[in-house]
């Protein structure tokens, strides 16, 4: 209920009561547009390559790893490590790779892909390492570019390691 001076010109009404609070509006999430045929079958080329990915670090097989990289990569591990070009990854890798020790499995799995250009793809994947003490996981993104000949290869990637708190 709003009261007024009935003697004065009313400039201002004064709430003599809390007015009702009626819960915001809520916007539904905005929703991409559905993928052309041309970014459907880019997007199917993109999982391969995140399956490869997957694929490659389970069987510890540095040369299928590095051959889906981008000769001028430059790529961030979980740990921070930063490696500049084909070369520097390709060294690492095989220094690492093939002697890494786990006692599970790994998994990768698109979460999202948005195109930058219709040539580049920013690519966020789930990667989850299954182990018996329990699961951790890491939320890579990768910069993908597609090359004159169609394929997809890594061309930035960083990994960051998902912490609990």
């Amino acid at each position: 209920m709003i009261r007024m001076n009935p003697e004065a010109v009313p400039t201002e009404a004064v709430p003599t009561e809390p007015a009702p609070t009626e819960p915001a509006p809520t916007e539904p999430a905005p929703t991409e547009p559905a993928p052309t045929e041309a970014e459907s079958a880019d997007i199917e080329a993109i999982e391969h390559v995140v399956a490869t990915v997957e694929r490659t670090q389970r069987a510890k097989d540095a040369e299928g790893f590095l051959a889906l990289f981008h000769p001028d990569a430059l790529w961030t591990t979980a740990h921070g490590k930063v490696l500049l070009g084909l070369d520097t990854i390709a060294a690492f890798t095989r220094a690492v790779l093939p002697d890494a020790v786990w006692d599970g499995d790994v998994t990768y799995e698109v979460a999202h892909t948005r195109f930058l250009r219709p040539d580049v793809a920013a690519v966020k994947v789930r990667q989850v390492y299954h182990s018996t003490e329990g699961d951790t996981e890491g939320t890579p993104l990768y910069v993908m570019t597609r090359q004159d000949d169609g394929r997809w290869l890594l061309h930035v990637g960083q990994n960051t390691e998902v912490r609990t708190l």
